[in-house]
């Protein structure tokens, strides 16, 4: 039998998010726009202009509007983590059912060792995003500014 390839699945708005926060980060703290994005992503306006007002809220970004308007990071990129990312970004955590005891109708809830092994996976999997930060990602900044065909860069 072939082996598949496995994993967790994030959602495209997660994935997304992280690539708006790379490229802002690329920039140095010049601001970026949503149509630099968009452009270099290849990715639709209202995906990023959502992305963008989110991020905001959650203190990640900030933006002005107007001719010299833009996008920054309102953090250091050493500061935002994938973790911090997931948790604003991902409408939950639930790789099975029974993550909801409450709502399972498994004869197992409370004494369940899949359950817990989930959790432990989970927790393990959480913990290593937050050891990750945008800064990270960046590191090959001369490559990536390249790929992305980062203006003035």
């Amino acid at each position: 039998m072939a082996e598949r390839e496995t994993g967790m699945r994030l959602t495209t708005y997660t994935d997304y998010s992280l690539r708006v926060l790379m490229y802002v980060s690329l920039k140095n703290g010049e601001k970026a726009t949503i149509k630099e994005i968009c452009d270099s992503y290849k990715i639709s306006r209202n995906h990023v202009m959502k992305i963008v007002y989110e991020l905001g809220l959650a203190g990640l970004l900030s933006t002005s509007r107007g001719v010299t308007g833009g996008i920054l990071l309102a953090k250091k990129p050493e500061e935002i983590s994938l973790r911090d990312v997931m948790l604003i970004t991902e409408p939950d955590f639930k790789i099975a059912e029974c993550f909801d005891c409450g709502e399972s109708e498994c004869p197992l809830v409370g004494n369940c060792e899949l359950n817990k092994t989930l959790n432990t996976g989970l927790k393990a999997f959480l913990d290593v995003m937050g050891r990750v930060t945008i800064a990270d990602l960046v590191k090959s900044k001369g490559t990536l500014t390249r790929l992305l065909n980062l203006p003035g860069f």
